[in-house]
């Protein structure tokens, strides 16, 4: 999480609004507590799952604050 909270920080720093998380499909142990975070975190507007041609469940695109 400390990885994806500095990718967060840098991507607002540089004016971004949207981004994508891709943390795999697996077990979704990591979708989960990826998600779990960006449920918290001030950074984060809202969230959801990548359409499928970006990487479905296996990917999160990130609307920044």
């Amino acid at each position: 999480m400390a990885r994806l909270d500095k990718y967060l920080d840098e991507c607002v720093l540089a004016g971004a609004t949207r981004v994508r998380v891709v943390h795999g499909h697996g077990t979704g142990a990591l979708r989960q507590a990826v998600r779990s975070y960006l449920r918290q975190s001030p950074r984060v507007r809202q969230f959801g799952p990548a359409p499928r041609e970006q990487g479905g469940d296996g990917a999160t695109l990130v609307e920044l604050a």
